[in-house]
């Protein structure tokens, strides 16, 4: 594959050169980065990515070539690939094609032979900003305006740009704990973990309202993963709030925020976000330390509105529903991974504890949610008749 001279441009002005490598286009949004040393074809198809370039921190990417079974989805949803030293290799077991010959295929520019150490410590010093990767022909004024046009990932709505248009039943029906998803985003292997628990998961868009996330009685509603800023979807908040306490509603990443918005608690935007798949996190249940796959830009304020939580102990919020209390913590930088509703059923978790494709520290957590609804009464009841 051909090189060529390209850049990526940082809406403050800063510019990083290297070499086009993937297909011959630009790309423009929010520049972020992950800390992940595999998995970046399941990155790069991960619905929570949209509306962001990816900087990958370690040095090589694609040394094990693409395949279908890392897709996330049904498509690329991150703008672009940026790396220090890309891969183009197609000869690793499973693989089906080279890594930079997928992006091409997909029309995903990317970019390599880039300072990506020093892109990286730009953006933990200046925080995540909007940018884009360009060829060398496209000039650096004609750059900028179209990085100034592009609108900023806090007050954006990108769920409906990955949410289905229609709801789309489980595979199959074999009688076990019936969800209604709010897909926002939603990972396959969210769906592929609660499948082989036995869960039947029904797709809805996010545009769904109660009446129909209801309509089949299902057994509790679930919140998935997704891209943008949880305050831009009042819409999903206020029917998630006239389904709480009426079903057991269990959240991840994008979905935890959206049931902590329901409840009465804020969000706020993290200076880089939480990339990657080594960020530890105690659970306060069991003491135990677990090394977690994160992708989001926001987080819960804790009780009082801290954006950090100093102790590593169970502390409250009260909410618009009773009670809440603090079940995950991020050992980095103190932020709130996860709670538990203690007067409704319902808990969240910030991270990814599907990862895809690893670590699986976390697994337990769909046991732990899926317990949750079998240990609910309306669940027992309906079993018993």
């Amino acid at each position: 594959m051909s090189l060529r001279e390209a850049y990526v441009l940082l809406e403050d002005g800063t510019r990083f050169d290297g070499l086009a490598c993937a297909a011959d286009d630009l790309a423009v949004g929010e520049i972020v980065f992950t800390t992940s040393m595999s998995g970046y074809q399941e990155a790069m198809t991960d619905p929570s990515y949209a509306g962001q370039l990816i900087t990958f921190t370690y040095p090589q990417i694609g040394n094990y070539g693409a395949s279908p079974e890392a897709m996330e989805s049904d498509r690329v949803h991150a703008g672009a690939a940026i790396m220090r030293a890309a891969v183009n290799r197609d000869d690793a077991a499973g693989a089906t094609s080279g890594w930079l010959d997928w992006l091409a295929d997909a029309g995903i520019p990317a970019i390599t032979e880039l300072d990506t150490r020093a892109l990286v410590r730009h953006i933990r010093d200046a925080g995540a900003m909007k940018g884009g990767v360009f060829p060398a022909r496209i000039g650096a004024a004609e750059a900028r305006e179209l990085i100034d046009s592009e609108p900023p990932m806090a007050g954006r709505d990108l769920a409906q740009a990955v949410t289905p248009a229609a709801a789309v039943p489980p595979a199959s029906s074999g009688g076990g704990i019936r969800i209604a998803m709010i897909d926002t985003g939603v990972k396959r292997s969210i769906l592929a973990n609660l499948a082989a628990r036995g869960a039947e998961v029904t797709l809805h868009p996010c545009t769904a309202g109660a009446d129909e996330l209801l309509a089949d009685d299902p057994d509790a509603v679930f919140l998935a993963n997704g891209p943008g800023d949880p305050a831009a979807l009042g819409y999903v908040v206020d029917t998630v709030r006239s389904l709480i306490a009426r079903k057991p509603v269990y959240g991840i990443c994008l979905g935890h925020q959206l049931l902590c918005r329901a409840v009465g608690l804020d969000t706020y935007k993290l200076p880089f976000g939480h990339h990657g798949a080594n960020h530890p996190v105690k659970d306060l249940a069991t003491g135990r330390t677990e090394i977690t796959s994160q992708n989001h830009g926001f987080a819960v304020l804790g009780p009082g509105g801290a954006r950090t939580i100093d102790a590593d102990e169970p502390v409250r919020w009260e909410t618009d529903f009773g009670a809440a209390q603090l079940s995950h913590i991020n050992l980095y930088d103190r932020t709130v991974e996860g709670l538990t509703l203690l007067d409704v059923p319902g808990a969240t978790v910030q991270y990814h504890p599907e990862a895809g494709p690893g670590p699986h520290d976390s697994l337990y957590l769909f046991d732990r949610f899926l317990e949750g609804i079998r240990s609910d009464p309306s669940t027992r009841d309906r079993a018993v008749a």
